[in-house]
């Protein structure tokens, strides 16, 4: 494919799907998302205290993030989790942009599972500030269709939500997509329709409706990740490093695109906000690579490692550190990358106006093995950057610094003592710089009751994470 002869950043895809008449939740095109919608106020962070000293509940937290607000970067409500031990990780919207044309639906839930126990919590944020839980879906409810260990939750266009499973109900292999009904959130069953005939990997999934495709990831059994990393798991093959085509509308395994040793353990997808195009980046967590695929001339998919980074020597280690590449994170214009390296204490901004060729901009280090800077505003920087969150005018980055619970403990021991943090940088797009702000700082371990571990965070209104457009 040439992606050189793909439509400009802001012009307006042409085909069939009316933008006009749009009456459903969302915005009708990524452009209207980032130019008009209003600067975020309010921010959801998943927050989990599995495998930390004191052992509480994991919690939704909602952070304020108007700069006129008295409380300007705190930590302003908590909506607990009835039980202990969820590992809330990643979450979404029970609707969002793909649902633009579904009249009377809102986004007003947001579906939060638990990676651990398989617990599935719907929270009604109708009042920003103020949300809370209206509905729980068991893990044993989960069980019965041989599904566990939620991730990645995306609403589809035609009333569902599908969430990625990354085990089966034993946590082992094989993993798949459970799916949920928008309005009452029952379980409807499996999305896919080739349960049984395929086995491979689950983590973190993206579709573009438009071209009939869903592209999905990999990380490992939940056995095997959920005691903490061992090398050895690698080398017996038990991560994952390939990452699989499905057909969207006959919900069916097409392709695998195998990456080997380039391409260990990929981890989030992020395609195209535009949707007119077939291609987007996965980043290789342990190969520390960040890999470009698309579709090709004759309707397969191909790849190439676009971005590498080097391992580094440390006193101690035993082996050069990877740089752990965990998350990754496409502006809502397609001009610019970032993406966080966990082990070495940096984040990365790449320029990606030619997908297939990025150059590098600009570079935040901030705690980490390697990060020269290791304090905001006298507070440790325990962990390093990993979820990364942009806000929709592409002009301020957020993130968190934990990645799981027992991986946290095994490279970054203070979490798990002392909670992890919440940071921000400025971001000048027409300048290709970002800037940290020294001024914003949410503490986790300060939380209500007990230090807790930051993780995904979600705008209400949605962000360059959360919606897909058709």
């Amino acid at each position: 494919m040439s992606t050189d002869q793909s439509p400009s950043k802001d012009e307006q895809p042409t085909h069939d799907h009316d933008h006009e008449d749009a009456d459903g939740p969302g915005y009708p095109t990524p452009a209207a998302m980032r130019t008009e919608s209003e600067r975020e106020k309010t921010a959801y962070v998943m927050a989990l205290r599995v495998g930390m000293e004191t052992d509480g509940k994991d919690f939704v937290g909602v952070v304020d993030l108007d700069p006129e607000s008295e409380t300007y970067s705190e930590l302003i409500d908590t909506v607990e989790m009835p039980n202990k031990g969820d590992e809330l990780h990643h979450f979404g919207w029970n609707a969002c942009s793909s649902s633009c044309h579904a009249e009377g639906l809102a986004r007003q839930y947001l579906v939060v599972p638990g990676q651990r126990s398989s617990r599935i919590h719907i929270i009604d944020a109708e009042d920003p500030r103020d949300p809370e839980i209206v509905t729980v879906i068991e893990p044993e409810e989960v069980f019965e269709y041989d599904l566990s260990a939620p991730h990645t939750v995306h609403c589809v266009p035609d009333g569902k939500i599908v969430i990625s499973m990354l085990g089966n109900a034993d946590g082992e292999l094989p993993g798949g997509f459970l799916q949920l009904d928008q309005e009452d959130f029952t379980i409807d069953g499996r999305w896919e329709n080739d349960t049984g005939e395929w086995e491979g990997m689950h983590y973190d999934y993206w579709y573009q409706p438009r071209h009939d495709v869903l592209v999905s990831t990999e990380w490992a059994a939940p056995n095997t990740y959920y005691p903490g990393f061992d090398l050895e798991d690698v080398e017996a093959g038990n991560y994952g490093d390939s990452i699989h085509i499905w057909d969207w509308s006959e919900k069916r395994h097409e392709q695998t695109l195998e990456f080997g040793e380039e391409g260990r353990i990929p981890l989030e997808v992020r395609m195209s906000h535009n949707p007119e195009e077939t291609q987007g980046y996965v980043g290789a967590g342990l190969s520390s690579n960040i890999i470009h695929f698309y579709e090709t001339d004759d309707g397969t998919w191909d790849w190439d490692v676009v971005i590498e980074e080097k391992a580094r020597e440390h006193d101690d280690w035993d082996m050069p550190v990877p740089s752990l590449v965990t998350d990754t994170l496409l502006s809502l214009d397609d001009q610019y990358l970032f993406y966080s390296n966990w082990l070495h204490g940096n984040l990365r901004m790449y320029d990606v106006s030619d997908m297939g060729n990025p150059r590098l901009v600009d570079t935040i280090w901030a705690g980490g093995l390697f990060g020269d800077r290791q304090e905001v505003q006298g507070t440790n920087i325990r962990g390093s950057p990993q979820m990364l969150q942009l806000s929709r005018d592409g002009r301020r980055l957020y993130w968190t610094t934990s990645l799981f619970s027992s991986w946290d403990n095994q490279f970054f021991p203070e979490i798990a003592e002392e909670g992890s943090v919440m940071l921000k940088a400025d971001v000048y797009p027409d300048e290709g710089r970002m800037e940290l702000d020294e001024e914003f700082l949410v503490d986790f371990g300060d939380a209500p009751g007990s230090p807790a571990r930051a993780h995904e965070i979600r705008w209400p209104g949605g962000d360059c994470t959360s919606d897909v457009w058709r």
